[in-house]
Parts: structure tokens; C-alpha cells; sequence
């Protein structure tokens, strides 16, 4: 029974647990904004690229559709 105790006794103190769990939630959270982020930049640019090819297309200067090297 006093090594049943003993073992229950280190278990309730040891800590690692608890901190690698909350590593991990920290580690998801920061991996979720960063995805968000990358998107959201990505989304920018592309609503950029759009506008720029429409303007270009609505000038008569260029085109955007040719690609490159056409």
C-alpha cells in the first residue's frame, strides 16, 4: 500500500504531461494562425493580380491572357 501511495504521490507532481500538452496546444494554435496567415496573403495577392490584369486588359496596353512569351 506504501508503494501504491508512494507511486500516486509522483504521479500528482510530475509535470510533463501537462507541459508537453500544453506545447502542443501552443504549437497548433501557432500553426493554424500561421496557415491562416499564408492564405490570407495569398488571397491578397491573387485579388491583386486580377485587378492588374483587368486594368491592363481594359487599356488596350496589354493583355493578360497571352502568357508568357506569346
Amino acid at each position: 500500500m506504501k508503494k501504491l501511495m508512494t507511486m500516486a504521490r509522483q504521479f500528482r507532481d510530475d509535470e510533463n504531461g501537462a507541459a508537453m500538452v500544453e506545447y502542443s496546444i501552443l504549437v497548433g494554435i501557432i500553426a493554424g494562425a500561421a496557415i491562416l496567415i499564408i492564405v490570407g496573403i495569398g488571397l491578397w495577392v491573387n485579388g491583386r493580380f486580377t485587378g492588374l490584369c483587368t486594368a491592363m486588359n481594359g487599356s488596350g496596353i496589354g493583355s493578360c491572357g497571352s502568357g508568357v512569351g506569346g
